[in-house]
């Protein structure tokens, strides 16, 4: 098939690109170099042209014979300072709703949207006595006292947290959260209009080479790796024990092929699937398992915490395992030890 990739130049699109030449089929790469991501000096791989997603003119010609479009293109990050919402939503969800117009001209119904977990928010919890209860915003005096998991809203007590199901209803936090349910809704609205298939991926915490270095881009994978090099020992917030996902970036590039090849057997609208290794990790645990294998400093765990950062979060595979007949080959142990001597992309 022939398979137009935004964002082909970054650190995902880059290896998305090579799975999906792997198994064949023909890729028309596109990316705007955006300087936040890729800084000022980066240039094009091979077989990707530089094009912008919000400029109707220059998706028209690439878009000719394309039997798929496989949308990784966005701008990323923690997304919680408000004065970057107008970035967000243009990046992401005006670039988006000009790629699908473009799409409905050219007479291309099959969409891979790059969604991620953080459309859940602070992910699922039950109460004992409430049941299944969004968790009450953690409050600033019990941080200070080390008490970092959240509470019942409802009777304050304490509240289990449990892996996401694509059901999970949607509950941004950020900026950044917010353009990426944007995304999905306008691709149902596509969907709906002209009668389009979208397999929506959630992407979990993506690691792997080639990562970008420390900035405010990266993930804790990519800042803990990058203090190791310095020669510094990884700073882990909290207490450590943050529940998360790591899943390998060659894996998450499996996961794309097999929704591009899949989506046309799909139903009309958006089916979305988290894209997760199966295997729980904790933050602490990333830190220490890197540290080992790089042989540099053991992490220290600061107690410092930003109130903003979700406690726990991680999701059943098994959805993807169905629809997709996705399973993650990288456990997180192989991929942590890879990663301690891998290149990170510098800026």
């Amino acid at each position: 098939m022939k398979v137009l990739l935004t964002g082909a130049a970054g650190f995902i699109g880059q290896h998305v690109a090579d799975a999906l030449r792997t198994a064949g089929h023909d890729v028309v790469g596109l990316d705007a170099l955006l300087s936040q991501a890729h800084g000022t000096d980066a240039g094009l791989p091979p077989g990707v042209v530089r094009a912008d997603v919000r400029e109707p003119a220059d998706l028209e010609p690439l878009l000719a014979g394309v039997d798929v479009v496989c949308h990784q293109a966005a701008m990323v990050g923690n997304g919680v300072d408000a004065q970057d919402l107008p970035d967000y939503a243009t990046h992401n969800d005006y670039g988006t709703a000009v790629l699908l117009a473009a799409m409905a001209r050219a007479g291309i119904g099959r969409l891979v949207l790059a969604s991620s977990m953080v459309v859940y928010g602070d992910g699922r919890y039950t109460c004992e006595r409430d049941g299944d209860v969004p968790p009450a915003p953690r409050r600033e005096e019990d941080l200070r006292q080390g008490r970092y998991d959240p509470r019942c809203p409802f009777c304050d007590g304490p509240v289990t947290w449990h892996l996401i199901g694509e059901e999970t209803v949607f509950a941004p936090r950020t900026s950044y959260a917010a353009s990426k349910v944007a995304q999905e809704h306008y691709a149902d609205a596509w969907c709906t209009l002209e009668a389009a298939r979208c397999v929506a991926l959630r992407y979990h915490n993506v690691y792997g080479p080639g990562m970008p270095a420390d900035t405010p881009y990266s993930g804790v994978a990519a800042i803990f790796r990058s203090a190791i090099a310095r020669g510094q020992a990884p700073a882990v917030f909290e207490d450590g024990r943050q529940v998360r996902d790591f899943v390998h970036v060659r894996d998450l590039a499996l996961a794309n092929l097999a929704a591009v090849e899949r989506v046309g057997d799909h139903r009309q609208g958006v089916t979305p699937y988290n894209v997760c290794s199966g295997t729980t990790y904790t933050i602490g645990a990333m830190a220490e398992r890197l540290s080992e294998a790089a042989g540099g400093k053991a992490p220290v765990v600061t107690g410092d915490y930003r109130a903003f950062d979700v406690r726990h979060v991680a999701a059943s595979p098994q959805a993807a395992r169905d629809g997709l007949g996705f399973n993650a080959q990288i456990g997180p142990d192989e991929g942590i030890a890879e990663l301690a001597t891998a290149p990170l992309r510098q800026r």
